[in-house]
């Protein structure tokens, strides 16, 4: 697809077809990652976890020496499998 910057107030920006968004498996309304990668713009859908929020960008905030640990919740309440 040939296309071409276009001014839009203080911005500028680039429209997709329909066709293309599809194929990407992007919505208008979506939010997207844009970067650029080797002298390439990359735009990528973002997927997002329980709202708005994207694990990778959680798990990346936490402190590099953290470790899990398991806990014990007490026996169980209700009719769970232990």
């Amino acid at each position: 697809m040939l296309t071409k910057i276009q001014k839009w107030g203080n911005s500028q920006g680039l429209r997709f077809t329909k066709a293309l968004l599809e194929e990407a498996q992007i919505k208008v309304g979506d939010e997207v990652q844009v970067s650029v990668q080797k002298g390439r713009i990359v735009v990528e859908p973002v997927t997002k976890v329980r709202g708005r929020y994207d694990l990778e960008a959680l798990v990346s905030k936490m402190p590099k020496e953290y470790q899990a640990e398991e806990l014990d919740w007490g026996p169980p309440v209700g009719r769970e499998v232990w």
